[in-house]
């Protein structure tokens, strides 16, 4: 499976973290900043954190991806390498949350 698929599915080379991490912008990364900070109801997501290479490889991570994300917890703690390995996968509410949002996600982990 492509390394760049995180564990829910989600592309990574498409998010804007990875992106401005890549491309070192820090503009981008104000701009993602607090329009995560908008989507999440926060005021923690700060530009300094918008740094991330991608959920399955290696290189430095968006904190909340690494440390708070309880899909990836979830996935480690099983020893899946993404959330498509799990059978219980279809009645997940983990995961279920980024699927109902995101069609593609579910679709990259082999999901109708």
């Amino acid at each position: 499976m492509n390394k760049m698929i995180a564990c829910c599915g989600i592309n990574c080379e498409t998010c804007e973290a990875r992106i401005a991490t890549i491309k070192n912008d820090d503009n981008m990364r104000v701009e993602v900043a607090k329009k995560w900070c908008e989507m999440n109801h926060t005021d923690q997501i700060t530009p300094e954190s918008i740094n991330c290479t991608g959920c399955r490889v290696e290189g430095i991570k968006f904190y909340y991806c690494s440390h708070l994300c309880e899909i990836h917890k979830c996935v480690v703690a099983k020893g899946y390498e993404t959330c498509g390995d799990c059978p219980d996968k279809n009645t997940c509410k983990k995961v279920g949350a980024i699927w109902e949002n995101c069609v593609e996600a579910k679709e990259n982990l082999g999901g109708v």
